[in-house]
C-alpha cells in the first residue's frame, strides 16, 4: 500500500539519482513509498536517467518540466502529483539523509506534529555540509528573519527537507507563491492555522556529485520570497524586480553621462547614446541574473541575442514613454504627472515585451 511520496526537485543531478534511490530503499524498505522526480529540463540528461530507472522500477515517476524552473514550484507540482497520503520534499544531492524519513513519517502519522522538519540547528544536528562559513552565517541570518515572518518557533525554517500530509499540501498549494527556493517557509507563512512542528536532527552532508545550484542570487531569492508573501498580490513580484532594476539603470545612465559629458568633454548626443546603451546593458545583465533567474539565458549566442532583443524592446518602450507623456502634456496635464505616466507606460511595455521576446514567456 502506498504510504509516502518523496519529491525530488532536480537540476543537473544525473549521477546522484540512482545512488539516492538505493539509500531511500535502505531506509524505508522495499514497498510503501514512491519517488517523484521533478526535473527542470536538466542539461546533463537527469530526466532521461530518471526515466531509465522508472522503466525498471514502478516506484519511480518523472515529471519533466519544459520552460519552467524553480525549486519551490517544482516541489508544489510534485506534491500535487501523488496519491500517497504523506509527502516529503528533499534534495537530490545527498546532503539530506533519507534515514530520517521513517522518524519524520511516524511523527506526522501519529498526530504528534503537522510537519516534520529535518533541522541543521536543533541539538544533535550539524550544518557542516554547507559550502562555506559565509553560507552558514547567511543561513542563520535568514532563519532569524523567517521565524519573525512565520511566527513559528523553529530552529531551521529554511530547511529544504520536511514531511507533511499530502492533503494539507494540496489545500495550501493554490495560495503558495512558488517563488524562490524555500518552500517550507512559504507553507508555514501561508497556513491559516499555526502548524505543530517536530524537528529531527539533521547532519547536513556534502554534495555527492556536481556543483551547488546556490549562487549569490539565492540571497536575493530569499528577499523575493518575503516580498511575495507581503506585497506580491498587489504588484507582481517579477514586475517589481524589473522596475527596481530599471531604477538602478537610471543611476548607471546618469553616471556614464556625467563621466563622458562633464569629465571627458564628449558631445552631449554621443554621450547620451553611450549612456543609454550602457544602462540597457546593465539592466539586461541584472534582469537576466536576478529577475529572470529561473529562465536565465546562458551561452554567448543566447546572451547576445537576448541583449539585442532587450535593447530593441526598450527602444520601443522609450518611444511609448515620450508619446504618452507628450500627449498628456498637450492635454494640459501637469508636466510632472505627464512624465510619470509616460515612465509607467514605458516600464509596463518593456516588461511585457522583453518577458516575451527575450526570456520567452509572460
Amino acid at each position: 500500500m502506498l504510504d509516502l511520496a518523496i519529491i525530488l526537485p532536480t537540476l543537473d543531478e544525473r549521477e546522484n539519482i540512482a545512488p539516492l534511490v538505493n539509500r531511500i530503499e535502505d531506509a524505508l524498505g522495499p514497498e510503501g513509498w514512491e519517488i517523484v522526480i521533478v526535473d527542470d529540463d536538466s542539461a546533463d540528461g537527469t530526466a532521461d536517467a530518471a526515466r531509465n530507472l522508472a522503466l525498471a522500477d514502478s516506484r519511480i515517476r518523472v515529471i519533466h518540466r519544459i520552460g519552467r524552473r524553480g525549486l519551490a514550484s517544482a516541489a508544489i507540482e510534485g506534491m500535487c502529483a501523488t496519491a500517497a497520503p504523506y509527502v516529503a520534499v528533499m534534495d537530490a544531492d545527498h546532503q539530506h539523509d533519507p534515514a530520517l524519513l521513517r522518524t519524520m513519517l511516524e511523527a506526522v502519522k501519529s498526530g504528534e506534529a503537522d510537519v516534520a522538519v529535518a533541522s541543521r540547528f536543533v541539538e544533535g544536528g550539524s550544518a557542516a555540509g554547507l559550502a562555506s562559513a559565509r553560507r552558514e552565517k547567511a543561513s542563520g541570518w535568514a532563519n532569524r528573519i523567517a521565524r519573525r515572518i512565520t511566527g513559528v518557533d523553529l530552529t531551521d525554517p529554511m530547511s529544504g527537507f520536511f514531511l507533511l500530509e499530502t492533503s494539507r499540501a494540496r489545500a495550501l498549494a493554490p495560495r503558495l507563491s512558488g517563488v524562490g527556493f524555500k518552500i517550507l517557509l512559504d507553507i508555514l507563512a501561508t497556513s491559516p492555522e499555526r502548524l505543530r512542528i517536530r524537528e529531527v536532527p539533521l547532519q547536513f552532508a556534502e554534495r555527492r556529485c556536481g556543483e551547488s545550484k546556490l549562487d549569490r542570487a539565492v540571497a536575493f531569492e530569499f528577499l523575493i520570497g518575503l516580498y511575495e508573501r507581503t506585497f506580491g498580490r498587489v504588484i507582481p513580484t517579477r514586475f517589481a524586480l524589473f522596475g527596481t532594476v530599471g531604477a538602478l539603470g537610471v543611476g548607471v545612465h546618469m553616471a556614464i553621462l556625467a563621466l563622458l559629458f562633464r569629465e571627458l568633454a564628449v558631445a552631449f548626443v554621443p554621450s547620451q547614446a553611450l549612456a543609454t546603451f550602457g544602462a540597457m546593458t546593465f539592466n539586461f545583465w541584472l534582469n537576466n541574473w536576478l529577475t529572470y533567474r529561473d529562465q536565465r539565458l546562458k551561452g554567448a549566442s543566447a546572451i547576445l541575442a537576448g541583449w539585442l532583443g532587450f535593447c530593441a524592446t526598450c527602444a520601443v518602450g522609450a518611444l511609448a514613454n515620450v508619446a504618452v507623456a507628450g500627449f498628456l502634456k498637450g492635454q494640459g496635464v501637469f508636466w510632472v504627472l505627464a512624465a510619470l505616466a509616460g515612465i509607467v507606460i514605458g516600464a509596463v511595455w518593456n516588461y511585457a515585451l522583453s518577458s516575451r521576446v527575450v526570456w520567452g514567456r509572460y
